[in-house]
Formats: C-alpha cells, sequence, structure tokens
C-alpha cells in the first residue's frame, strides 16, 4: 500500500535552528553559573529533548537541576530563540509539491507542541500542514516513538501508509518504525 501521509521533522528538516537552540542553551548554562560550550560543540543537542542533552551538559540527573535549566532555556526561547531560525531552501515549494501529490502532511517534532506551531506559522507554512504534533511542556510526548504512536491513533492512520522524513527513524516494509 502506498504513503498516504508523510511526516516532517521541525528542526533540522524543515528550519535550521540552530543559532536560536545553541544561543539558549548558552544563555541557560550561563544564568546556573557554568561557563557554556561555543556554540559549535552544542549541534549535538539538536533534536533531542532538552532534559536529555542539559543532563549530558551539566552531568546530573537531579530533577530540580534539568528543570531549572530547562525554565530558563525556555525563558529565552520562548521570546528570541524561537525566531533565531531560518528555513531551508525550497521548503514551501517541495511541500506544496508532497500535497499536491495527494498526501497528507504533519510536523512531528520532539519540540513543544506550542513552540513548534508558532515556528511554523511564523514561516507561513500553516496551510501546507494538515497538523502540527508535538511535546507537551511537561515532557510527555518528548520520545518521538510516543509522539508518533499518538499522530497514527488522532489522525486514524496506518502505519504502513506513512512515512517520516528527517529524523532517527526509518519505515520498515512491514510497517513500523523504529529508530535508527
Amino acid at each position: 500500500m502506498p504513503s498516504s501521509a508523510v511526516f516532517f521533522d521541525l528542526d533540522g528538516t524543515l528550519t535550521d535552528p540552530k543559532l536560536g537552540i545553541t544561543r539558549c542553551i548558552q544563555y541557560a548554562l550561563s544564568e546556573l553559573g557554568y561557563k557554556p560550550p561555543e556554540a559549535g560543540e552544542l549541534h549535538w543537542c539538536i533534536g533531542p529533548p532538552l532534559k536529555d542533552s542539559f543532563s549530558q551538559l551539566l552531568k546530573t540527573l537531579d530533577g530540580t537541576v534539568l528543570e531549572q535549566a530547562i525554565l530558563l532555556y525556555r525563558r529565552r526561547f520562548a521570546t528570541i530563540g524561537l525566531f533565531e531560525n531560518s528555513l531551508y531552501p525550497q521548503i514551501p515549494e517541495i511541500l506544496k509539491a508532497i500535497r499536491f501529490a495527494g498526501y497528507k502532511t504533519f510536523v512531528a517534532t520532539s519540540k513543544p507542541y506550542i513552540y513548534a506551531t508558532q515556528i511554523i506559522e511564523y514561516f507561513g507554512l500553516s496551510l501546507l500542514f494538515d497538523g502540527v504534533y508535538g511535546s507537551e511542556l511537561d515532557g510527555s510526548r518528548s520520545i518521538k516513538g510516543d509522539l508518533i504512536h499518538h499522530i497514527l491513533l488522532t489522525e486514524k492512520l496506518l502505519p504502513s501508509t506513512v512515512m517520516m522524513v528527517g529524523d532517527n527513524f526509518v519505515k520498515l516494509s512491514c510497517g513500523t518504525l523504529r529508530e535508527r
């Protein structure tokens, strides 16, 4: 059965969020009293849940410290960082072509939904997606497999009819998704 829907990751697929994400991480670390790494040393933080990145950066599993880091990150990200972002070339044209070919399109990002929708709107892409899905601020659905499962159920899609673009997941011939 051919694909009927295409899921797109946001960061690193539709947009280049490097500047905003790295500056917000640097801000949070500075506010916590740490000397932040250079932006070029933080590229690995783009994509994974913030809690995981801060856990590695701060070398801690202390929930209180990690939540403080995330709150500081979000303080800057909510007002400045989400707009320190650029759309990759040809994205609107590619999305239009995919939709013209009859596919439904969805954003599936670990980024909180509240920010993902603002970014999609900021770049004028809202009409090119049937839905935008992300995690919740409390961290639920930040694991991509949980998010994809949620979208499949919500949109009543069969895994065998969906393709994921730009993430660490690959579609197997049986239609299930697994992390690469």
